[in-house]
């Protein structure tokens, strides 16, 4: 393997070279200064700013702790949240799930509401599109339905994919995912073979210039290097954002949260001087841009509350990455647990998902009612469409008998675990009638807890949003075991 080329921009076969993870180490020292994340938060709140993170999918909670996530976009109900005095809250939009069109449909109606909201509290808000650190998601699409029915004409936008939580890392505009001792460039993972949202570079220029058609060739996006950032702090970054124009792309190269502090008191600065931007990032830029303080991991003591629901817990996956089915077979070699399971190829099939429906529901409540845990999940073989939209169809179908089995539930669950992020997305606010949680923090790095709100179908239940590419081969199983030992 060749050596990490200096940071500052790809060149030659960079994007396309895995590096070991001592790269990181060889990068320059990070910004010196050790009070970013206070000033950002002094700021936030005496501007009186509302950070809004739209998120396509409820993983994006991974880095905060105490903050309301919304699952409905009513401007009443934005309204209502913009009064409570908070500074930062979550909008669950699952865009992820949706074609592209419907996401677009979607990000409009989200972004006029949110102008209306905020012109009537008389509040000034910083949205955040939130998506997948592994670069799927609808871009630009979302971006610039937001950017256009928000009214914000931005000077740029910005891409910061980094998530020090589930190891991916940006430098010399190539985007990494670390595997094992590797850093492994996004394009050649499993992520980039996704049938909807695939792609070819792991360079996020040429990522965008691919995203876009061709319409923002790689040479006209900005970036902003390491470099620069750990050697020149706030202010040379400001520099380089108040030279954006007409929505630029601006890569943002990071690899520590201190990365962001610097590159968020830059962009301060820059909105200071005039500049708007629209951000598209990954969990950690949230929790940075809005000034949230750091905290430790929450113990299962935490996650189960002060009254822990009697009975067994369950866990629901959906996701089909390798990863999460590595994780799954590791949660179901644990002494009782208890396997049920959805074939996706007889839900496929009209003349046989009505009965297979009703055999699973029947197998899923009475091992609940018996106090045992329970892995609901669907099999494990992929199918997919001929196309992306094809693909989705599938995905909604199988979706849809995943909620109809959580929505079939007649006692709640000590606990919920639900794998994957559209799964998790359909599970609260289909199944369970959420519309308002709060996230209480992470049981295990980049996996959040919400508790439900008086709203849902089970008030106060712990659900666990446990993304489909977080964690390596025991962290479900982990989870899970440790929940289920509490008071038992």
């Amino acid at each position: 393997m060749e050596e990490p080329l200096p940071d500052g921009g790809a060149d030659g076969d960079s994007e396309t070279t895995p590096l070991p993870r001592e790269a990181l180490e060889q990068l320059p020292h990070p910004w010196p200064e050790t009070d970013l994340r206070w000033r950002i938060r002094q700021h936030v709140r005496a501007a009186g700013v509302v950070v809004v993170a739209v998120d396509d999918d409820p993983t994006g909670t991974q880095t905060v702790h105490d903050v309301p996530v919304l699952t409905t976009w009513a401007r009443s109900d934005l309204e209502a949240e913009l009064r409570r005095g908070g500074d930062l809250f979550y909008l669950l939009t699952n865009s992820r799930a949706l074609a592209q069109p419907a996401a677009v449909a979607l990000a409009r109606r989200l972004g006029a509401n949110l102008a209306q909201a905020a012109r009537s509290v008389g509040r000034p808000l910083a949205v955040i599109s939130r998506s997948d650190s592994t670069l799927r998601g609808h871009f630009p699409a979302e971006t610039d339905a937001l950017a256009e029915t928000l009214e914000l004409q931005p000077h740029g936008q910005l891409l910061a994919p980094y998530f020090r939580e589930g190891g991916r890392y940006t430098f010399g505009d190539v985007h990494y995912v670390l595997e094992g001792e590797w850093l492994i460039p996004a394009a050649l993972t499993e992520f980039a073979r996704d049938a909807t949202f695939g792609f070819g570079h792991s360079n996020l220029r040429r990522w965008v210039e691919e995203k876009t058609g061709g319409r923002r060739p790689a040479e006209r996006s900005l970036s902003l290097p390491l470099a620069l950032i750990r050697q020149g702090g706030p202010e040379q970054v400001a520099k380089v954002l108040l030279q954006a124009s007409g929505g630029q792309p601006i890569v943002v190269n990071a690899a520590c949260d201190r990365d962001l502090e610097v590159v968020v008191l830059g962009l301060l600065r820059a909105e200071a001087r005039g500049k708007r931007f629209l951000c598209r990032t990954a969990a950690s830029f949230v929790k940075v841009r809005a000034g949230v303080s750091d905290r430790g991991l929450l113990s299962p003591s935490e996650v189960l509350g002060p009254s822990p629901m009697p009975g067994g817990g369950l866990v629901i996956a959906g996701s089909h990455v390798p990863r999460s089915t590595r994780q799954l077979d590791r949660l179901l070699s644990l002494p009782g647990w208890q396997p049920v399971e959805l074939d996706v190829t007889r839900l496929l099939d009209a003349e046989q998902a009505r009965a297979h429906l009703a055999n699973v529901q029947e197998r899923l409540g009475g091992h609940l009612a018996q106090g045992r845990n329970v892995a609901l999940y669907t099999s494990r073989d992929l199918i997919a469409g001929a196309g992306g939209e094809t693909s989705l169809l599938i995905g909604q179908t199988v979706s849809a008998a995943v909620v109809q089995m959580a929505a079939g539930l007649e006692r709640g669950p000590r606990f919920l675990i639900a794998k994957g992020g559209i799964t998790s997305s359909d599970i609260a606010t289909r199944a369970l009638g959420v519309r308002r949680a709060i996230v209480l923090g992470q049981v295990a790095p980049g996996v959040p807890v919400w508790r439900l709100g008086p709203e849902s179908r089970f008030p106060s239940l712990p659900y666990v949003i446990f993304p489909g590419n977080v964690g390596d081969d025991c962290t479900l199983a982990e989870i899970a075991a440790s929940l289920a030992e509490v008071g038992a």
